[in-house]
């Protein structure tokens, strides 16, 4: 992860990174919890980390990725990001994780939110601290405590 621009210091880019962390904590949990054979404990996380990840995105969709994306310059690789989004959205609550395959598809699926996040954290982030203009901060720190309440 990036450390040396300084975006981890913006308090909207702060949260969001936080919540990559409770995401990707509760996907660890759930691995371990698999590993030992507790598929009732790793559904609960992992259904955790649906909720989570819906009010994050939410934020993210609603308010950075909304005024980034103006920019034709981030249009495509928010595009991209938002798709993401959606196939793991889609995945998570359908997994059975009794089933061996749907086991290894979480793990695969764990591996690419860590890729994912990436893109986020050191991409989108760090770009955003010379994209947005105060109102454009102001609109996306809204959005995110819209998608929090």
């Amino acid at each position: 992860m990036c450390h040396y621009c300084g975006c981890r210091e913006i308090p909207l880019i702060k949260e969001f990174i936080a919540e990559h962390e409770r995401v990707t904590d509760a996907a660890g949990d759930a691995l371990r919890a698999l590993e030992r054979g507790d598929a009732g404990r790793a559904r609960e996380l992992v259904d955790r980390m649906a909720v989570e990840l819906a009010a994050h995105w939410r934020g993210e969709e609603d308010g950075l990725f909304r005024v980034m994306s103006a920019d034709p310059e981030y249009a495509d690789y928010i595009a991209a990001l938002e798709g993401e989004h959606r196939e793991l959205a889609a995945l998570l609550p359908s997994l059975d994780l009794t089933a061996p395959a749907d086991v290894r598809t979480f793990t695969d699926a764990v591996r690419e939110l860590h890729q994912h996040i990436a893109k986020e954290e050191d991409g989108l982030f760090p770009a955003s601290l010379t994209a947005l203009s105060g109102e454009d901060w102001n609109t996306s720190m809204a959005a995110w405590r819209a998608a929090r309440a």
